[in-house]
């Protein structure tokens, strides 16, 4: 964890990388709090408005059910699993389950149509799939022009004969499972990029991208995690932002986690999300804060108290870091990452000065520096390529 200090250059100075040799995701975000039987993990709102809670030991045996599932059904350490569904438990116990069995996970957006979905899935070379009912039929229709893949598991009702029901493939297997011993190094995660610049490009993360991500969420959300802090983000568990940036960095810290995903970013409906839980801690998307700005007068209709709202993709702007200064009672830190190399430039108010149209300064543990065509450091108002270590 970053230690808290009085200014940017003593939290920088004061960092040290602690990477074990030995390391797997599923077991961090997870299993090592299920031992507290009643500790909150995910609390989940579906779009009807019916809401569950599930604890850490919840999440480890319905994941060692699933992991021995899918051993059962031909999938091992190395193999890519894709996986189609949006903010939801089913997308947790997936995640935690493939990385308990040492394969590498696909996060799959479930607004992507056929075509981009055969294009990931075939050059990943996925095995299996997991996906639900209103996804499916994708599947089935590209399916002949999927070699690799073997095994479709689907969460919902309407399953056709091709598929495997996940809930039932979960409720045959045992509670009990060793996870497979990884290195920080392994492969665990494959994160495609949007493709705004040719074909999307596969990003293979190892196990250790968590460890590498957290400095990078505890400096923005002002040294998360603090007393009482639940996060939400309106951002997909499929994007980097969504995944790595608010799911596995809470449950790292075994900090609970609100999934909830309208088919449709509605502001009023985001007021009354984190009105109703009480959010502490946000990943907002500018245009996500753009719309809630519309919102008149919303202090006077939801009673919310966040703690830290972090945002990053296109420059907020003074009025907007006004706006939140005001109507959300507190600064919105700017932060900058990509795919392939997250959160690695950020702001925290509490330890500099935000300036507007700032993405901030190096996240502790980083060298971002701009450098010439041989590597060298070039001095300030010259143009080079940004270097990061």
């Amino acid at each position: 964890m970053l230690k808290r200090a009085d200014s940017y250059k003593e939290v920088y100075d004061s960092f040290r990388w602690d990477i074990p040799e030995r390391y797997n995701i599923g077991v961090d975000i997870c299993d090592k709090w299920a031992n507290q039987r009643y500790r909150l993990a995910l609390i989940y709102e579906d779009e009807k408005g019916v809401e569950r809670k599930w604890t850490f030991w919840e999440l480890k045996r319905l994941s060692n059910q699933l992991s021995n599932a899918l051993i059962a059904h031909g999938i091992g350490r190395g193999d890519r699993v894709g996986i189609l569904l949006p903010q939801c438990p089913e997308t947790a116990i997936s995640h935690i389950a493939i990385y308990k069995i040492g394969a590498i996970a696909i996060p799959l957006f479930t607004l992507f149509g056929p075509e981009a979905l055969q294009y990931r899935l075939s050059n990943s070379e996925a095995k299996a799939i997991i996906t639900n009912s209103e996804n499916l039929q994708k599947i089935l229709s590209i399916k002949d022009q999927l070699p690799n893949l073997e095994v479709i598991i689907c969460t919902g009702k309407d399953i056709a004969e091709e598929a495997l029901s996940f809930w039932d493939i979960i409720e045959k297997g045992s509670v009990y499972f060793d996870p497979v011993e990884t290195r920080a190094d392994d492969p665990a995660l494959i994160i495609y990029t949007s493709g705004t610049t040719g074909p999307p490009k596969g990003a293979l993360h190892a196990h250790r991208v968590v460890l590498g991500h957290i400095p990078g969420v505890e400096f923005p959300h002002n040294f998360f995690p603090q007393e009482d802090d639940l996060f939400w983000t309106p951002a997909d568990w499929a994007w980097v932002g969504g995944l790595i940036d608010v799911l596995f960095p809470s449950w790292h810290h075994g900090v609970p986690v609100l999934a909830f995903r309208a088919r449709k970013f509605e502001p009023e409906q985001a007021f009354h999300i984190i009105s109703k839980y009480g959010v502490r801690n946000s990943f907002m998307p500018p245009t996500a804060l753009k719309l809630m700005r519309q919102v008149k007068d919303p202090k006077s209709r939801y009673d919310f108290q966040m703690r830290s709202i972090g945002s990053g993709g296109e420059p907020l702007g003074e009025e907007l870091l006004d706006w939140g200064r005001e109507i959300m009672g507190l600064t919105i830190n700017e932060f900058y990452g990509q795919t392939e190399v997250n959160l690695v430039i950020g702001c925290c108010h509490e330890v500099m000065e935000i300036r507007p149209g700032s993405m901030g300064l190096p996240i502790p543990g980083h060298r971002v520096e701009v450098v010439d065509d041989s590597g060298n450091i070039v001095p300030s108002g010259e143009v080079g390529e940004i270097a990061i270590k």
